[in-house]
């Protein structure tokens, strides 16, 4: 592959050979649950995707190898921390467009080592903004946020009935959260994130980049390996497939907006057609009011859905856990044409069926010799 990347010295999109679909799709992070939707979504269609990754997280091997199977060599795997900018700048080389998913994902592990929080999510983001900057001709981003950038939210006044928290305020329960919410980042978590989502939107507004900041939702679906600390719709379905307690964080009537990763998927593309239109900006996206769960209903639809309510334990609320929280994605809508398809309950249905799967014996993830194409630092040119 060239080393140079363009010669034209403009941020047009065209390739060197004036398609920019001969250039490479990059997605970091994107051998986990987000990542690997989109790379296949992408590879289906013809795109060439290569994938930064440092396989770290449990289940992302299998994600990886289940890449190989279905695309070999139009997905490529650069194995590699997205804190080393060598690996980044070198990762980046006939790249037109990045999708930046590689992060520590959860409150509690920043809780435990806020050091690494923020340099993976902080000071990676960073690194990788910088790379893209000296870029010939820069890549257009796309970063994922978190809806954890508006802290608990302790003012949004609440109502409760047996299973689930209601907002008092008819916009809001009507409508969600929308992104004219001040920020307020809580837990290094939110600190992290928070940071890199404004230095995205910035490196827009004040460098030129075509940037835009998706802050998410609860997403679930298939590739996905929950666990308690993040993941919870595919950790609640795992623990009971197991026939394992669960344990709730607080009383259990916490409610969020869930949306289907396909859903997310195309949420994506929809914003990336609309570039450089909405370069700069911050969407909400999640399932909004109409795809809404808490924890205690998630519970009675897995009864529904398998037949047996899994057992549950109580434990103490967790340090900046929003009691309520559903996304208002009216502008993502109006701005894009994007809406969400799959309702609840098919959703947890489909997710519930690929679990099943993946732990049948005769289907479950081999390990095998072959595995994605790795081009190792040094080996794009």
């Amino acid at each position: 592959m060239s080393s140079t990347d363009g010669k034209d010295g403009g941020n047009g999109r065209k390739g060197r050979k004036g398609r920019d679909d001969e250039r490479w799709t990059l997605v970091t992070g994107g051998a986990g649950f987000v990542g690997s939707n989109l790379v296949d979504r992408l590879a289906r269609e013809g795109r060439r995707v290569r994938i930064l990754d440092n396989l770290s997280r449990p289940g992302v091997e299998r994600n990886a190898e289940w890449l190989r199977r279905r695309h070999d060599d139009r997905v490529q795997l650069v194995r590699a921390d997205i804190r080393d900018g060598a690996a980044v700048a070198e990762a980046l080389r006939d790249v037109g467009t990045v999708f930046h998913f590689a992060a520590q994902v959860a409150v509690t592990t920043s809780l435990d080592d806020p050091a690494e929080d923020f340099q993976v999510n902080l000071e990676g983001t960073f690194r990788l903004l910088e790379a893209i900057r000296h870029r010939r001709r820069p890549p257009r981003l796309f970063f994922t946020s978190t809806n954890k950038v508006y802290g608990s939210l302790p003012d949004v006044d609440l109502s409760r009935d047996a299973s689930r928290y209601f907002p008092v305020q008819d916009k809001i329960r009507r409508h969600g959260i929308s992104e004219e919410r001040p920020l307020d980042f809580h837990s290094p978590y939110g600190c992290s994130k928070g940071g890199a989502d404004q230095y995205v939107l910035d490196y827009s507004r004040t460098l030129g980049l075509e940037t835009v900041v998706f802050r998410m939702s609860c997403i679930y679906g298939p590739r996905q390996f929950g666990t308690e600390d993040q993941g919870w719709v595919a950790h609640f379905l795992l623990r009971a497939l197991a026939g394992d307690t669960i344990t709730l964080y607080g009383d259990g009537r916490q409610v969020r907006d869930v949306l289907f990763v396909e859903d997310l998927v195309e949420a994506f593309l929809a914003a990336e057609r609309q570039l450089p239109e909405i370069s700069g900006m911050a969407f909400n996206v999640g399932g909004g009011p109409e795809n809404t769960l808490s924890l205690l209903e998630l519970l009675d639809l897995i009864g529904e859905l398998t037949g047996t309510r899994p057992a549950v334990e109580q434990a103490a609320w967790r340090a900046s856990d929003q009691r309520y929280y559903v996304s208002d994605t009216r502008r993502l809508q109006r701005l894009t044409g994007w809406r969400p398809q799959v309702g609840v309950r098919m959703g947890v249905g489909r997710l519930l069926e690929w679990l099943r799967q993946l732990s049948a014996p005769a289907v479950a993830p081999r390990v095998a010799a072959e595995r994605l194409p790795e081009v190792a630092v040094g080996g794009l040119g």
